[in-house]
């Protein structure tokens, strides 16, 4: 046993390492941000709508009429821009995370030193620090004062004490204490690898978008099964069809426009696209949907350290009525604990050494709120929060509250004679002295708050310091509910009921002394109220509350729990870039609800025609090759063009109501216009045949669908009015020029048939101005 021995003092040696790779006993499991590449084209692929048009594909190539056939480039286009698009994000986006991959110390021939996770192998000697993630299951070897927050993986949120000779397991965080353990499991066979996987791959957030347009999905993909038959049947038995190829020919056209084949890639696409302006503006987007839903967010819970400050802090002033000689002493020992943190290190600065020996003391705990030092002859000294320290009537508890006021952060040094006992206060402390730290404030934090307040989302301030220091910190940058430091709540005065702690959130701005449990808490609390809840942190007591909020906001330099378990996060941990994420989102959300329109509208007429065929028997009135040209020129390009484009309209609620009731009614109007402008023709022309029927139906639907377009396009700015003109232009040439009209999009153009297909797409473009004015939401920016 002596070679374990070795192992837990010294780590492994060069050679062991290299054995234990050789058999594949790693942590080489990467976690990433965005699918593979194989899962990225296969996603675009095999969809079933990519299935539904090939099939129809195949089946027009087998009547001969090639150019029917065309509508099957668009699905290799969709399919060839989502991958590329797609490819080109995840390129971006891995990078990014790069920077945000979590790391271990390891000590190996005697040696500590940072590695990536991947490289840790079975038996690796790991120390634990305030704030780390544990990377692998193992045995403690080392520990001083380490408590560990198993909520990750069990649920209890109570740090748990672990002694030598303790399990711990991956996907737990170190919340006091230091300590070191020997890895027993890594990688596949770890919680840690699993946990960060899960957190930081794409994944789906609860996004309306993607919901609604999978519902719809759904319900085309019925509509599409009964008609489908019914429709070959019909036109197998109509007197315009001459051989089973027109009738072929006529179905296929039917159930094609019946299949929003761009809907999902543009939403994808838009996502992937904002993902990419947000990395560019240092914000990683660990979960695609993520920006759609901060849009919707309408409370953001705020941690004040590191998020309204920067979250470093400095040494400011001592006050002390005695001598100050043991004071600076026991600062100085404080100063040099093993379990440094932020508060410590401030201190370092200034009580730089002593003379005084370390025999034991307690770590500092977030729970408690202090830490304590035994010292070789001058007792045992306690720092921490003034009110979990110092004893009722203690004279420096007005003194310390006045200073918090202030907006300036105050801890208590007491001695006492006996030391801690446990986790337990010495019952003989005497108050000897405040030590003042000072907090920067962040210079963007007030016009953040600022946007904030604008824009309608409610905020919340939520941090374990001094309420009074919160409330203070609040009020300097302007957060809306609150006008003095005195006005934050207790968290220790909270209701553990739900319903009493959503009615305090619904009053009160700004809490202090707030525990992880109680983070978590009011995060459901404000759910259950139906508010959709940001939650921003950096510290490992965030953790849950953001993996339960709807959105986790983690800082960049914030613990790797936190990171992992946040669908966004701030890489240069700038509380600033939460209004581009919004707006982000907003663009997002408005300019789908727009594209979303356009598939739709076209979805309710074809299928309008198609049950209008099915009750009178005609011929259905447009070709494959002639819808693929309406939809290019009226769905696909200006689809793309305005899902991309500038877009800052607040967020409304009901995504797939708004988009229904406004695209059914258009689509019934353009789908009649076209059967009444195939009959008009019919008794002007009756000579003209089924070519005829065909040539004004789709000049009624290209005038009709480019009215829409205007529709939903408005406020109609110059690059809104240059596309639209460009793509009248473009259905303008295709009828004039022969080759284009007869030998690609098999029209037979007169001016007869071309004014009576203006004639009748301007009457429906008025019905469809009248049914859109007072349905279409005008709140949209320019």
């Amino acid at each position: 046993m002596s070679g374990v021995a070795d192992v837990r003092q010294a780590g492994l040696t060069s050679a062991e390492v290299a054995e234990r790779v050789a058999d594949g006993r790693t942590s080489a499991v990467r976690s990433r941000t965005s699918r593979g590449a194989g899962q990225i084209v296969r996603a675009n692929v095999i969809t079933p709508f990519n299935g539904l048009l090939t099939a129809l594909f195949l089946v027009i190539l087998a009547t001969g009429r090639w150019q029917n056939g065309l509508f099957g480039l668009v699905v290799v286009a969709n399919t060839a821009i989502g991958v590329i698009q797609e490819l080109r994000a995840k390129r971006t986006l891995d990078r990014l995370a790069v920077l945000n991959a979590p790391h271990a110390r390891v000590t190996r021939d005697g040696v500590t030193s940072e590695i990536a996770i991947e490289e840790v192998v079975t038996d690796d000697l790991i120390d634990l620090r305030t704030g780390d993630q544990v990377v692998a299951d193992g045995v403690v070897t080392a520990a001083d004062g380490l408590e560990v927050d198993e909520s990750l993986l069990t649920g209890e949120s109570d740090p748990v004490p672990k002694a030598v000779g303790d399990d711990v397991r991956s996907g737990s965080a170190v919340v006091a204490g230091s300590g070191r353990f020997q890895a027993t499991a890594v990688g596949a066979d770890a919680y840690a690898t699993r946990l960060t996987e899960d957190a930081r791959r794409f994944t789906v957030v609860r996004s309306e978008l993607v919901a609604g347009t999978n519902k719809l999905l759904r319900w085309i993909s019925l509509m599409m099964l009964a008609v489908g038959p019914l429709l070959l049947w019909s036109q197998l038995r109509s007197p315009d069809t001459d051989d089973w190829q027109e009738a072929m020919t006529g179905a296929v056209a039917a159930l094609v426009g019946m299949v929003p084949e761009g809907l999902v890639l543009l939403t994808s696409l838009a996502f992937m696209v904002a993902a990419v302006a947000l990395a560019r503006k240092r914000t990683l987007v660990q979960e695609l949907p993520a920006v759609e839903v901060l849009a919707r967010v309408d409370v953001v819970c705020l941690d004040k350290t590191g998020t309204l400050t920067h979250g470093d802090i400095v040494f400011d002033e001592l006050i002390a009525d005695g001598p100050r000689d043991d004071v600076r002493a026991a600062l100085a020992l404080l100063a040099t604990a093993p379990d440094a943190n932020a508060t410590s290190a401030a201190l370092a600065g200034e009580f730089a050494s002593t003379t005084w020996r370390r025999t034991g003391g307690v770590p500092f705990s977030s729970a408690r709120k202090w830490s304590s030092v035994d010292t070789d002859g001058h007792g045992t000294w306690v720092l921490g929060a003034p009110e979990m320290v110092l004893p009722p009537g203690d004279p420096l508890a007005g003194r310390a509250a006045d200073i918090a006021a202030r907006g300036r952060r105050v801890l208590v040094l007491a001695s006492a004679r006996s030391p801690a006992r446990g986790t337990a206060l010495p019952a003989d402390l005497d108050g000897r002295a405040l030590v003042v730290l000072a907090e920067r404030v962040r210079d963007d934090a007030a016009d953040t708050v600022r946007y904030f307040a604008e824009e309608g989302v409610t905020l919340r301030v939520i941090s374990g310091d001094n309420p009074r220091t919160v409330g203070a910190v609040a009020v300097s940058v302007g957060v809306p509910g609150i006008s003095t430091a005195a006005e934050a709540v207790d968290a220790r005065t909270l209701p553990d009921d739900p319903d009493a702690l959503a009615d305090v959130l619904e009053t009160s701005a700004v809490y202090g002394r707030v525990t992880p449990q109680q983070k978590r808490a009011m995060v459901r609390a404000l759910q259950r109220r139906g508010h959709v809840v940001a939650m921003t942190g950096d510290g490992v007591n965030d953790a849950m509350a953001l993996k339960d909020a709807d959105i986790g906001v983690a800082m960049g330099n914030g613990a790797a729990a936190t990171r992992a378990v946040a669908q966004l996060v701030l890489l240069d941990s700038r509380f600033a870039h939460l209004p581009d994420v919004v707006a982000e989102g907003r663009r997002v959300i408005a300019n789908i609800e727009r594209a979303a329109n356009l598939f739709l509208v076209k979805n309710v007429y074809s299928l309008v025609l198609a049950l209008v065929v099915l009750a009178s028997g005609i011929a259905y009135p447009l070709a494959p090759i002639q819808l693929t040209m309406i939809s290019t020129l009226t769905i696909g390009i200006p689809g793309f063009v305005l899902a991309l484009g500038p877009n800052r309209r607040r967020y409304v609620p009901g995504f797939l109501g708004r988009v229904l009731r406004l695209a059914v009614p258009t689509g019934v109007v353009i789908g009649l216009a076209a059967f009444g402008g195939d009959l008009a023709i019919r008794s002007l022309d009756p000579g003209g045949g089924r070519a005829a029927g065909q040539t004004v139906a789709t000049v009624v639907v290209l005038v009709a669908s480019l009215w829409t377009l205007s529709l939903l396009a408005r406020p109609l700015t110059g690059w809104k009015v240059a596309l639209l003109a460009g793509l009248t232009a473009s259905a303008a040439v295709i009828l004039a020029v022969p080759v284009l009209a007869a030998d690609v999009f098999l029209l037979a153009v007169t001016p007869q048939r071309v004014l009576v297909g203006l004639a009748v797409g301007a009457v429906a473009a008025g019905l469809v101005e009248v049914v859109g004015r007072g349905l279409i939401n005008r709140r949209v920016a320019p």
